[in-house]
C-alpha cells in the first residue's frame, strides 16, 4: 500500500513521533510505502511530496516540531484547492492519507472523506480540546513548561512581594491552565469557560494577603474573557484571521495585571508563555501517545476503516469517527476546576 501523511494547524511536541510509527508500521508490517506532504494541505494543493524511509524518520522522536513543516491553509479557502488535491492524489498513485491534526485540520479531512478520498485522522491540538479522546499529545508537554515557568516565577514573585500573571495557551478551553495551575501551585486559574470577575480575583488575592502571603500566581488561558460588558470579547492581538477564521490572541494577561494593580494596588507583573508551551523536546508521555497513535493509523489504514480518528479512551487507543471528534469542543471539567478552586487565595 502507498499511503501519504501530512501535518497541519499549529506544531507540537510530538508530531514527529507520529510520523516515525506511521512510516515504521507501515514498512515492516505492510511492506508498504509512505509519502511525506509538505506544509499540511498547501503540500497536497502543491504536489510538494517526498518518499519517508527508514532513514529519513531515523532520531526523530526526541525532536519538537515536525520535520514535515506545517501551516493553517484550508483547501475549501483556496482556488481550485480540492481538485488539485484530488489531482495530486491521482498523480503520486496514494491509496490512503493520514491527516494529522486539530479541529480545523480535522474537519477539512472530514469534508473530503465525505467527498470520496480515503481518510484516516490523527487528534493533535495543545489545548485538548478534540472531542473522541481524553488526551491529544503535546499537551502534557505543554502543561510541564506551563508548571516549570509557575514554578520559576514562584520564586521571583516571593522575592518582590509581587502578584505574577502568567498567560498560557487556550483558546476556548482552560485544559492548560488549569493542569499547570494545580500542578503548580497557583493561587486563581482563569479560563475561557467562566468570565473573568477583576473584584473576584483581586479579593482572593486581598485573602492571601490577610493570612501573610504578600505574593499572589495568577494563571490566565490565552481565550479568557472578562465579565464587563466593555471587554466581554477575547483579547486579541489584531483583527487579522487566518484561513479557518481564527483571529491570533494575546494580551489577556498584560490587561488583567494592569486591572490588578489598579485596582488593590500591589505591583503585578505579566508573563506571557507563548509559543515556548510548543517548543522544544515532547515529554516521555507524548512521545508514547504520539508513536501509539501512529501505528494505530497506519493499522486503520491497512484494514480499509477510513473515516475515523485514531483516539485515546482510558488506556486503550479506540477509533471513533472524524465527524465526531469534530462534532464539539471538549471543554474543562469543571469538577476539576472546583477542586483547583480549592488552592485558591
Amino acid at each position: 500500500m502507498k499511503i501519504a501523511i501530512l501535518t497541519g494547524g499549529g506544531d507540537c511536541p510530538g508530531l514527529n513521533a507520529v510520523i516515525r510509527a506511521v512510516v515504521r508500521r507501515t514498512f515492516h508490517s505492510y511492506g508498504g510505502e509512505v509519502l511525506g506532504i509538505s506544509d499540511g494541505w498547501a503540500g497536497l494543493i502543491e504536489g510538494r511530496l517526498s518518499p519517508l524511509d527508514l532513514r529519513a524518520v531515523s532520531g526523530i522522536l526526541p525532536k519538537g516540531g515536525t520535520i514535515l513543516g506545517t501551516s493553517r491553509t484550508n483547501p475549501f479557502k483556496v482556488e481550485n484547492g480540492v481538485e488539485k488535491i484530488r489531482e495530486n492524489v491521482g498523480k503520486f498513485s496514494i491509496e490512503a492519507l493520514i491527516a494529522v491534526g486539530g479541529e480545523d485540520t480535522l474537519g477539512v479531512a472530514a469534508r473530503l472523506f465525505e467527498m470520496g478520498l480515503k481518510i484516516v485522522g490523527v487528534p493533535k491540538t495543545i489545548d485538548n480540546d478534540l472531542s473522541g479522546t481524553d488526551y491529544t499529545f503535546g499537551f502534557d508537554t505543554a502543561v510541564n513548561i506551563a508548571t516549570d515557568a509557575i514554578d520559576r516565577l514562584h520564586t521571583t514573585a516571593e522575592s518582590h512581594n509581587r502578584v505574577m500573571v502568567v498567560e498560557v495557551m487556550g483558546r476556548h478551553t482552560g485544559w492548560i491552565a488549569v493542569e499547570a495551575g494545580m500542578a503548580g501551585g497557583a493561587d486563581v486559574v482563569l479560563i475561557p469557560e467562566i468570565p473573568i470577575s477583576v473584584d473576584e480575583v483581586c479579593k482572593l488575592i486581598l485573602r492571601r494577603h490577610q493570612r501573610g502571603k504578600d505574593f499572589s500566581i495568577v494563571v490566565v488561558a490565552e481565550g479568557a474573557k472578562f465579565q464587563d460588558k466593555d471587554i466581554s470579547r477575547m483579547i486579541v492581538q489584531d483583527e487579522k484571521v487566518d484561513a479557518f477564521g481564527h483571529v491570533r490572541l494575546g494580551g489577556i494577561g498584560a490587561i488583567l495585571a494592569h486591572a490588578i494593580e489598579d485596582k488593590i494596588g500591589f505591583e503585578t507583573r505579566y508573563t506571557v508563555l507563548g509559543h515556548i508551551q510548543r517548543g522544544g523536546t515532547p515529554t516521555a508521555f507524548d512521545r508514547v501517545l504520539g508513536t501509539r497513535f501512529g501505528v494505530a493509523a497506519a493499522d486503520l489504514v491497512a484494514k480499509g476503516d477510513f473515516g475515523k480518528m485514531v483516539s485515546l479512551q482510558g488506556n486503550k487507543i479506540r477509533a471513533v469517527e472524524l465527524a465526531e471528534a469534530i462534532g464539539k469542543l471538549k471543554t474543562v471539567d469543571m469538577e476539576l476546576y472546583e477542586m483547583a478552586s480549592i488552592f485558591f487565595g
